[in-house]
């Protein structure tokens, strides 16, 4: 008989009806040989001879023999497939269990990663750490609804904003150490170490700042837009200069300053985006088509007149451009770092409003919300590739369809304008209304470092 190949379209319940049926088969032929060729076999064997003919004993035997024998080769065949089927039930049994315990072996693994996750985000400092303080304790255990992590953003070319806190926590610390209900201790120098590390955004404090002794309400507008606020309406603990007259004059001074002349409103400030270098004239459109100094009336000039309402100026120093589109009717969201100068309080000292944020933070704004974009020289060379590409598709994330990006003065080296930074604008997908490079002078001399002005337009479709 040949081997029975196993057939997956029959039935369990036939498949088990033959096996016990070839099984009792097995038992009754066993049993009646046991008895033939036994003692009992022999007695009975002699108990025939002596009540019936001696004729008649020799012929059932024979035959009865002979039938056996088919029986048990009958039964042995059968035997056979039934240790064959068996066989190949195991050897399925076993790729079976092999897959599920691979299934197995991956769930628990992800598993095992999930958790990892978690206690980075919420029980990570607990566990290394327990005697951290209460406050920091407060802030990055687990909360009911509504959730939040302590760190989100990312330091540019590194891991999560998490991470970094992990990396400089000596520093939290003591930026979360005061007491519940209380002053504040001063926050300005130790925050914005955090922030700039890539530990942002930084845990909310329940305790109080400390309010400037003399304050004096702000000037009321639109006087406040030009006006020098008073001394007295921030603490300036955090800073070197501790007046708002040594702001203005450090730009007359020597020394490199973050925004040297950003507080001088009646120096640079005053003409900034209204007024072209010396030496170009105002009233030509042309030549403000060939220039890098774009001014506010010319870029709005070229848009639908009404369509810029609203918008954002990334690193806004003290937040002139800001004050010039409120003076046309245009909100604009100034984001600014206190470097060396309290930028935020003179920020909103104007009426205007500041964001305390820094480049490598996501623009807390919703899809295609905002009319306009602007930054100048913030967004440029100095930035990592990887982030600089990240935050101009953030750009064009937040613009509305048909929403522009005032790219002003945008630098970076001859050899990067080809090889980096053209290819990058174009994988972003912005249209060129504008588009303005020069080379940057020096005392007259022409430098390898280039300037880029342009309007980019999110397109429409």
């Amino acid at each position: 008989m040949g081997s029975m190949d196993y057939d997956n379209d029959k039935k369990p319940r036939e498949q088990t009806r033959k096996s016990r049926t070839m099984l009792l088969l097995l038992v009754l032929t066993n049993a009646a040989s046991i008895l033939i060729f036994s003692g009992a076999g022999t007695a009975l064997h002699a108990h025939v001879r002596r009540h019936y003919p001696a004729v008649v004993h020799a012929w059932p035997s024979a035959k009865l023999l002979r039938e056996l024998n088919v029986t048990g080769l009958a039964m042995a065949a059968s035997h056979a497939e039934v240790v064959d089927l068996s066989g190949r039930l195991t050897a399925a049994n076993k790729v079976l269990e092999a897959i599920l315990g691979g299934k197995a072996a991956k769930h628990d693994m992800e598993a095992a990663r999930e958790e990892q996750r978690e206690a980075a985000a919420g029980g990570l400092w607990q566990q290394r750490d327990q005697h951290l303080g209460d406050e920091l304790k407060l802030a990055v255990g687990p909360h009911k609804l509504p959730h939040r992590r302590l760190m989100i953003g990312g330091a540019g070319g590194g891991g999560g904003g998490d991470e970094a806190c992990h990396r400089y926590r000596d520093e939290l610390e003591r930026y979360m150490n005061y007491t519940v209900g209380g002053e504040c201790p001063s926050d300005e120098a130790s925050a914005q170490r955090l922030m700039l590390k890539g530990c942002e955004p930084l845990p909310r404090r329940r305790c109080r700042p400390r309010t400037p002794a003399g304050y004096v309400e702000p000037t009321p507008l639109p006087a406040s837009l030009w006006a020098i606020p008073p001394d007295t309406s921030i603490v300036w603990d955090a800073y070197t200069c501790k007046t708002y007259g040594c702001l203005v004059n450090r730009g007359k001074a020597k020394g490199s300053y973050d925004c040297k002349d950003c507080f001088d409103l009646r120096g640079r400030e005053k003409h900034r985006w209204v007024r072209r270098r010396k030496g170009e004239k105002d009233d030509d459109a042309d030549d403000e088509r060939n220039s890098l100094d774009y001014t506010i009336d010319g870029v709005l000039g070229l848009l639908p007149r009404g369509s810029v309402r609203i918008g954002v100026d990334i690193g806004g120093g003290s937040g002139t451009f800001a004050a010039r589109m409120r003076e046309r009717g245009v909100t604009v969201v100034t984001t600014s770092m206190n470097f060396d100068g309290p930028f935020n309080s003179f920020i909103a000292s104007r009426g205007l409003v500041p964001m305390h944020l820094s480049v490598a933070s996501r623009l807390p704004f919703s899809d295609g919300t905002l009319d306009l974009v602007h930054s100048m020289h913030v967004l440029s060379s100095w930035i990592p590739d990887a982030m600089l590409e990240s935050a101009l598709f953030d750009v064009y994330r937040v613009l509305r369809p048909g929403g522009v990006f005032w790219l002003d003065h945008f630098f970076c080296l001859g050899t990067q304008l080809d090889a980096t930074y053209l290819p990058m604008f174009d994988r972003i997908g912005f249209n060129k209304l504008r588009w303005n490079a020069g080379r940057k002078l020096d005392r007259g001399i022409q430098m390898d470092e280039w300037y880029i002005s342009a309007l980019l337009q999110k397109p429409r479709r």
